[in-house]
């Protein structure tokens, strides 16, 4: 009848799906050629590889128990068990180590568990045995949290996400003042479909700036960071800078403009033209004695509210004085008889 897949997993015919898949685990674990170096254990592996995946399919599973090996192979000479003429043409293409993979949730099993066990026969009573097979469905779902025979939680094995990678968004306050779309391109290792290999990415990031937004504000991309059989990947995540602006500083939803003035103008009135984020200047004239650190506030030319974009926050000018480098004599005596003690 040729190979006999229930004699390779150790089990015997009739044997359950959960049977199956725990003799694939403790045979697999056995056998794979990271633990066992001895000569024949890589064709070892591939033999057990083969049988599970009959076994663990009903179709060929049926046919198999039927007609064997060579009914399931559509070996020459009729199908086996003398039903001529049947032919399923099964060949085993699958790679065991993808296979293996995706059955421990595409992570290497011995990294914590040979650490503490060493034992190379993996009996029932194995860590293993803690997973429950139940009915999972498939081969995979390992990762995820057990408990103990005591009840308490085990999450070893567990992949673990990483911590948020964390970028700057620099944007100016034209593009905070009329919002703007930026696209972002993030190089990142994305894990292959075997569950082992990774590859290098680029994907492009896009970040609509909402009118308003306030510096340190954060826009969240789940799961965008590096993929590997070992981690869950991070969030990507843009916090908004402003860019220093030639002009203005911010406070807020205010912007603030600084007005110098001469001494004069700061004793006898002056007129200061003040420009604004969307082009337009605005004049702004003062009869009063302006000190130095005084402000005026322009009520409704500061950058949108992020919570409420419709209304703006203020312009507010901060007035500075330049004092004269030095006063004639002249000067300085005219300016003792009018200025007041």
């Amino acid at each position: 009848m040729g190979k006999d897949y229930y004699k390779v997993l150790g089990i015997a015919r009739g044997a359950s799906e959960d049977e199956i898949k725990k003799a694939y685990r403790k045979q697999a674990l056995r056998y794979h050629p990271d633990k066992n170096k001895s000569p024949g254990a890589e064709d070892k592996f591939k033999e057990i590889a083969e049988a599970y995946d009959v076994l663990s399919d009903a179709k060929k599973k049926d046919i198999y128990d039927r007609f064997g090996e060579e009914g399931l192979k559509g070996s020459s000479g009729g199908g086996g068990g003398g039903h001529s003429g049947h032919s399923y043409n099964y060949t085993f293409h699958g790679d065991p180590h993808a296979m293996f993979a995706e059955f421990f949730g595409g992570r290497s099993p011995f990294d914590h568990f040979f650490s503490q066990n060493g034992e190379d026969d993996m009996d029932i009573n194995d860590p293993f045995g803690a997973f429950g097979m139940g009915r999972m469905g498939g081969m995979g779902g390992f990762h995820r949290p057990f408990k103990t025979h005591s009840g308490g939680p085990h999450r070893a094995h567990e992949r673990k996400k990483d911590p948020p990678v964390v970028h700057e968004l620099k944007v100016s306050l034209e593009e905070v003042f009329s919002g703007c779309t930026k696209k972002m391109k993030i190089s990142r290792k994305r894990l292959n479909p075997d569950g082992c290999t990774i590859r290098s990415e680029d994907k492009i990031l896009t970040v609509d700036i909402k009118r308003g937004w306030k510096e340190g504000t954060k826009i969240t991309f789940p799961k965008e960071g590096d993929e590997t059989p070992s981690n869950i990947p991070a969030d990507v995540v843009f916090v908004v800078k402003d860019k220093p602006h030639p002009v203005f500083r911010r406070e807020g939803s205010d912007i603030i403009y600084p007005a110098k003035i001469s001494l004069r103008d700061a004793l006898c009135g002056c007129t200061v033209n003040a420009p604004t984020l969307d082009g337009r200047t605005i004049t702004v004239t003062s009869r009063d004695v302006v000190r130095p650190g005084m402000k005026k506030r322009i009520v409704g030319e500061g950058l949108p509210l992020s919570k409420c974009p419709e209304k703006r926050g203020d312009m507010i000018l901060d007035f500075s004085v330049k004092f004269p480098e030095k006063l004639g004599q002249s000067t300085r005596d005219a300016l003792k008889q009018v200025l007041p003690p």
